[in-house]
């Protein structure tokens, strides 16, 4: 059996805070991150690449919105939104990785999938939309939308007095293809997939496929995806080296070396910040539960240290 590993970009591999995210700055990122995965293939795993969308979304979405203001151009749903990006950054990522795998002088072919995933559409988390979309609006402007197309929006903690479209985060099932996916990286390919957390669809009550407007959380939807191709380790590229427990108090400490148990309990005591490194945890513990060898969280430069980043396995 060959070694596999999914290797989930974060958002600051495509693009980095205060860029305005041109594509000339968009394609220079991906391409620093990408060359931190020759090790990996050095190393003799077979890869899967993941990814983020929420810059790049929000920007489809504002689109959307002009277009439809100014030229009254028919706006696409959410499913649609992300389907698209899929599509642009997937094309981006496997460009610039055929590059590097050149410039290296390694022959592989490299895929990018448009990736569905399951929900259930009953999840709880569809009472509680929690993820902002889209641009900030007026408390007129809003109210106005949610009143035409029955959109939730809440006040939104970037802006003074705007208002933000809001989606629920529902837990993914299944990833559609994924049977697929793992008899393409098993020939050696390099697949890139799930971008976004995978476009949510659920089975009507006739079998059909249906959408709706969520967000999947991109790391659980690929530590779903690693479990159920039986890859060996699941990797987040994030923009910090480790993982701290207390991170930013006097207490802070790095932990890079980390079993199951521990980490759970440093979760359920909340030492990691439930905004950003949390969810991170939970999708490593996932693997790591599912059968998983290691997860690992770094930022992607560190990959060449031996040392690098912080490691949960089921034991030490």
């Amino acid at each position: 059996m060959k070694k596999i590993a999914v290797v989930a970009l974060g958002g600051n591999a495509l693009l980095r805070e205060n860029e305005t995210g041109t594509i000339e700055q968009q394609e220079t990122n991906t391409t620093e991150t990408l060359e931190n995965l020759i090790f990996l293939i050095k190393e003799g795993f077979e890869l899967v690449v993941t990814h983020g969308n929420g810059p790049q979304v929000g920007n489809i979405l504002m689109r959307n919105d002009a277009g439809n203001q100014l030229y009254n151009i028919a706006p696409m749903p959410l499913d649609i939104c992300v389907a698209d990006s899929q599509g642009g950054i997937g094309y981006m990522i496997e460009r610039m990785l055929r590059n590097v795998l050149k410039k290296h002088g390694i022959h592989k072919n490299v895929i990018t999938l448009v990736t569905m995933a399951t929900v259930d559409p009953n999840d709880p988390a569809f009472k509680n939309p929690t993820k902002g979309i889209g641009k900030i609006y007026s408390e007129p402007e809003a109210k106005k939308l949610q009143e035409e197309k029955g959109w939730i929006f809440k006040p939104s903690s970037k802006a003074n007095g705007g208002w933000r479209r809001m989606v629920s985060s529902p837990q993914p099932i299944d990833i559609i293809n994924q049977e697929i996916i793992e008899s393409l990286v098993r020939q050696g390919n390099i697949v890139i997939t799930a971008g976004g957390g995978g476009i949510p669809v659920y089975y009507d009550e006739n079998n059909d496929l249906r959408t709706l407007d969520a967000v999947i959380d991109k790391d659980l939807a690929s530590a779903l995806l690693a479990s159920k191709i039986k890859a060996n380790e699941f990797y987040i590229l994030t923009d910090v080296s480790f993982i701290y427990r207390d991170f930013g108090l006097p207490t802070q400490e790095k932990l890079e070396f980390l079993n199951y148990t521990d980490t759970v309990k440093y979760l359920e005591a909340g030492t990691f910040s439930e905004g950003t490194m949390a969810p991170k945890i939970k999708a490593c513990l996932y693997f790591i539960k599912n059968g998983g060898e290691k997860s690992v969280i770094t930022e992607a430069k560190k990959l060449e240290d031996k040392s690098y980043g912080s490691k949960i396995t089921m034991e030490y």
